[in-house]
Protein backbone atom coordinates (compact mmCIF):
# COMPACT_ATOMS: atom_id res chain seq x y z
CA UNK A 1 0.00 0.00 0.00
CA UNK A 2 2.65 2.49 0.86
CA UNK A 3 4.51 1.62 -2.65
CA UNK A 4 1.47 2.30 -4.46
CA UNK A 5 1.12 5.60 -2.75
CA UNK A 6 4.46 6.82 -3.09
CA UNK A 7 4.22 5.45 -6.95
CA UNK A 8 0.76 7.74 -7.01
CA UNK A 9 2.50 10.69 -5.55
CA UNK A 10 5.39 10.71 -7.71
CA UNK A 11 2.82 10.32 -10.86
CA UNK A 12 0.90 13.23 -9.58
CA UNK A 13 3.91 15.65 -9.32
CA UNK A 14 5.33 14.51 -12.54
CA UNK A 15 1.60 15.61 -14.30
CA UNK A 16 1.54 18.71 -11.57
CA UNK A 17 4.91 19.80 -12.65
CA UNK A 18 4.25 19.82 -16.83
CA UNK A 19 0.33 20.49 -16.76
CA UNK A 20 0.18 22.86 -13.92
CA UNK A 21 3.19 25.04 -13.95
CA UNK A 22 4.50 24.71 -17.95
CA UNK A 23 1.99 26.54 -19.34
CA UNK A 24 -0.03 28.68 -16.58
CA UNK A 25 0.05 31.69 -14.97
CA UNK A 26 2.83 31.07 -12.69
CA UNK A 27 5.05 29.86 -15.20
CA UNK A 28 5.14 33.63 -16.82
CA UNK A 29 5.56 34.92 -12.97
CA UNK A 30 8.86 33.25 -12.45
CA UNK A 31 10.18 33.74 -15.63
CA UNK A 32 9.78 37.59 -15.11
CA UNK A 33 11.61 36.74 -11.61
CA UNK A 34 14.64 34.52 -12.77
CA UNK A 35 14.45 35.22 -16.81
CA UNK A 36 13.64 32.26 -19.27
CA UNK A 37 17.21 30.58 -18.86
CA UNK A 38 16.61 30.27 -15.44
CA UNK A 39 12.95 29.10 -15.38
CA UNK A 40 14.44 26.61 -17.69
CA UNK A 41 17.02 25.96 -15.44
CA UNK A 42 14.70 25.23 -12.65
CA UNK A 43 12.47 23.24 -14.43
CA UNK A 44 15.02 20.75 -15.98
CA UNK A 45 16.03 19.61 -12.65
CA UNK A 46 12.47 19.06 -11.58
CA UNK A 47 11.78 17.30 -14.38
CA UNK A 48 14.77 15.26 -14.13
CA UNK A 49 14.11 14.38 -10.27
CA UNK A 50 10.26 14.19 -11.21
CA UNK A 51 11.29 11.61 -13.59
CA UNK A 52 13.38 9.48 -11.70
CA UNK A 53 11.31 9.28 -8.79
CA UNK A 54 8.23 8.40 -11.15
CA UNK A 55 10.68 5.43 -12.61
CA UNK A 56 11.98 4.29 -9.61
CA UNK A 57 8.57 3.69 -7.70
CA UNK A 58 7.43 1.94 -10.71
CA UNK A 59 9.67 -0.79 -10.70
CA UNK A 60 9.35 -1.69 -6.88
CA UNK A 61 6.24 -1.12 -6.07
CA UNK A 62 3.69 -4.27 -6.31
CA UNK A 63 1.64 -4.56 -9.14
CA UNK A 64 -2.39 -6.50 -9.22
CA UNK A 65 -3.03 -7.34 -13.02
CA UNK A 66 -6.62 -5.33 -14.27
CA UNK A 67 -6.89 -7.34 -17.12
CA UNK A 68 -5.54 -9.98 -19.30
CA UNK A 69 -2.69 -8.89 -21.60
CA UNK A 70 -4.07 -10.86 -24.41
CA UNK A 71 -1.62 -11.05 -27.31
CA UNK A 72 -3.47 -9.12 -29.56
CA UNK A 73 -2.61 -6.26 -27.21
CA UNK A 74 0.87 -6.98 -27.16
CA UNK A 75 0.73 -7.40 -30.74
CA UNK A 76 -0.46 -4.32 -31.20
CA UNK A 77 1.73 -2.61 -29.20
CA UNK A 78 4.85 -4.14 -31.68
CA UNK A 79 3.15 -3.12 -34.18
CA UNK A 80 2.02 0.46 -33.07
CA UNK A 81 5.87 1.22 -31.68
CA UNK A 82 6.81 1.52 -35.35
CA UNK A 83 4.64 5.04 -35.72
CA UNK A 84 5.98 5.60 -32.63
CA UNK A 85 9.82 5.84 -33.96
CA UNK A 86 8.39 7.54 -37.03
CA UNK A 87 6.91 10.13 -35.21
CA UNK A 88 10.00 10.58 -32.61
CA UNK A 89 12.66 10.22 -35.27
CA UNK A 90 10.39 13.11 -37.43
CA UNK A 91 10.57 15.67 -34.18
CA UNK A 92 14.06 15.59 -34.06
CA UNK A 93 14.96 15.92 -38.02
CA UNK A 94 13.26 19.03 -39.21
CA UNK A 95 13.25 22.06 -36.85
CA UNK A 96 10.42 22.12 -34.56
CA UNK A 97 8.35 25.19 -33.82
CA UNK A 98 6.48 23.08 -31.03
CA UNK A 99 9.27 21.36 -29.38
CA UNK A 100 11.11 23.81 -27.62
CA UNK A 101 9.39 26.73 -26.33
CA UNK A 102 8.84 27.67 -29.60
CA UNK A 103 12.06 29.49 -30.11
CA UNK A 104 12.49 28.10 -33.50
CA UNK A 105 10.65 30.67 -36.24
CA UNK A 106 6.98 29.73 -36.65
CA UNK A 107 6.54 28.34 -40.33
CA UNK A 108 3.97 29.64 -42.27
CA UNK A 109 4.37 27.02 -44.97
CA UNK A 110 4.70 23.85 -42.67
CA UNK A 111 6.30 21.29 -44.26
CA UNK A 112 7.15 17.72 -43.57
CA UNK A 113 6.26 16.20 -40.45
CA UNK A 114 4.37 18.95 -39.44
CA UNK A 115 1.67 18.68 -41.67
CA UNK A 116 0.53 15.82 -39.79
CA UNK A 117 1.05 17.36 -36.81
CA UNK A 118 2.51 19.77 -34.96
CA UNK A 119 3.40 17.89 -31.76
CA UNK A 120 5.00 14.77 -33.09
CA UNK A 121 7.50 13.72 -30.13
CA UNK A 122 4.35 14.37 -27.84
CA UNK A 123 2.13 12.72 -29.87
CA UNK A 124 4.84 9.47 -29.88
CA UNK A 125 5.20 9.73 -26.08
CA UNK A 126 1.38 9.60 -25.90
CA UNK A 127 0.93 6.93 -28.20
CA UNK A 128 3.84 4.84 -26.84
CA UNK A 129 2.13 5.48 -23.05
CA UNK A 130 -0.96 4.29 -24.38
CA UNK A 131 0.49 1.07 -26.04
CA UNK A 132 2.25 0.09 -22.29
CA UNK A 133 -0.69 0.60 -21.04
CA UNK A 134 -3.00 -1.44 -22.71
CA UNK A 135 -0.60 -4.27 -22.97
CA UNK A 136 0.69 -4.46 -19.40
CA UNK A 137 -2.80 -4.34 -17.58
CA UNK A 138 -1.61 -3.89 -14.23
CA UNK A 139 -2.20 -1.19 -12.07
CA UNK A 140 1.20 -0.24 -11.15
CA UNK A 141 1.03 0.34 -15.21
CA UNK A 142 -1.74 2.17 -14.90
CA UNK A 143 -0.23 4.98 -12.89
CA UNK A 144 3.35 5.13 -15.02
CA UNK A 145 1.93 5.20 -18.33
CA UNK A 146 -1.11 6.80 -17.38
CA UNK A 147 0.70 9.89 -16.03
CA UNK A 148 3.33 9.98 -19.20
CA UNK A 149 0.13 10.00 -21.53
CA UNK A 150 -1.24 12.66 -19.21
CA UNK A 151 1.22 14.54 -19.83
CA UNK A 152 1.93 13.96 -23.31
CA UNK A 153 -1.95 15.29 -24.34
CA UNK A 154 -1.98 17.88 -21.44
CA UNK A 155 1.37 19.00 -22.69
CA UNK A 156 -0.36 20.11 -26.39
CA UNK A 157 -2.74 22.70 -25.51
CA UNK A 158 -0.21 23.91 -23.19
CA UNK A 159 2.92 24.91 -25.58
CA UNK A 160 0.26 26.50 -28.17
CA UNK A 161 -0.68 28.90 -25.29
CA UNK A 162 2.58 29.19 -24.85
CA UNK A 163 3.11 30.25 -28.92
CA UNK A 164 -0.22 31.93 -28.93
CA UNK A 165 1.62 33.96 -25.52
CA UNK A 166 4.71 35.05 -27.97
CA UNK A 167 3.84 35.04 -31.44
CA UNK A 168 0.05 35.25 -31.87
CA UNK A 169 -0.38 36.37 -35.54
CA UNK A 170 2.53 33.48 -36.41
CA UNK A 171 0.96 31.06 -34.24
CA UNK A 172 -2.65 31.85 -35.75
CA UNK A 173 -1.19 30.89 -39.24
CA UNK A 174 0.82 27.43 -37.75
CA UNK A 175 -2.53 26.70 -36.12
CA UNK A 176 -4.62 27.27 -39.15
CA UNK A 177 -2.95 24.71 -41.48
CA UNK A 178 -1.80 22.51 -38.91
CA UNK A 179 -3.41 19.70 -35.94
CA UNK A 180 -2.55 18.12 -32.63
CA UNK A 181 -3.76 14.97 -33.74
CA UNK A 182 -2.05 13.57 -36.54
CA UNK A 183 -3.61 13.93 -40.00
CA UNK A 184 -6.21 16.23 -38.57
CA UNK A 185 -5.19 19.26 -40.70
CA UNK A 186 -5.09 16.75 -43.73
CA UNK A 187 -8.33 14.83 -42.77
CA UNK A 188 -10.27 18.41 -42.71
CA UNK A 189 -8.80 19.92 -45.44
CA UNK A 190 -6.48 22.62 -44.15
CA UNK A 191 -3.33 20.53 -45.46
CA UNK A 192 -2.28 17.72 -47.36
CA UNK A 193 0.09 14.77 -46.96
CA UNK A 194 3.32 15.29 -49.04
CA UNK A 195 5.98 12.39 -48.78
CA UNK A 196 8.98 13.69 -51.00
CA UNK A 197 8.87 16.16 -48.20
CA UNK A 198 9.18 13.72 -45.12
CA UNK A 199 12.20 12.19 -47.27
CA UNK A 200 14.34 8.79 -46.33
CA UNK A 201 16.05 9.76 -43.14
CA UNK A 202 13.46 9.87 -40.99
CA UNK A 203 11.19 6.61 -41.65
CA UNK A 204 14.91 4.77 -42.03
CA UNK A 205 15.81 6.45 -38.42
CA UNK A 206 12.53 5.54 -36.84
CA UNK A 207 12.58 1.70 -38.85
CA UNK A 208 16.38 1.47 -37.42
CA UNK A 209 15.36 2.68 -34.11
CA UNK A 210 12.49 0.18 -33.73
CA UNK A 211 14.31 -2.70 -34.78
CA UNK A 212 16.74 -2.55 -32.36
CA UNK A 213 14.02 -1.55 -29.49
CA UNK A 214 12.56 -4.77 -30.69
CA UNK A 215 15.93 -7.02 -30.90
CA UNK A 216 17.12 -5.08 -26.88
CA UNK A 217 14.30 -4.55 -24.88
CA UNK A 218 14.37 -7.91 -23.10
CA UNK A 219 17.87 -7.03 -22.22
CA UNK A 220 17.05 -2.90 -21.67
CA UNK A 221 13.99 -3.69 -19.48
CA UNK A 222 14.03 -7.22 -18.82
CA UNK A 223 10.39 -8.05 -21.17
CA UNK A 224 11.05 -9.65 -24.25
CA UNK A 225 8.76 -7.91 -26.60
CA UNK A 226 8.61 -10.57 -29.63
CA UNK A 227 6.91 -13.65 -28.85
CA UNK A 228 9.78 -16.12 -27.87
Amino acid sequence: MQGQLVLVSAALFWVALHAGLAGSPLRWRLVGRLGENGFRGLFSLLSALGLTWLIMAYRSVPTVPLWNGAPALHGLAVAGMLPVFLLFAGSLTRPNPTAAGGETRLPGNPQGMQRITRHPMLNAFALWAALHLLANGDSASVIFFGSILATALLGMPSIDRKLAHRRLREWAALRDRTSALPFGAILAGRNRLVLREIGVLTPGLGLLGWILLLLAHPWLFGVPALPG
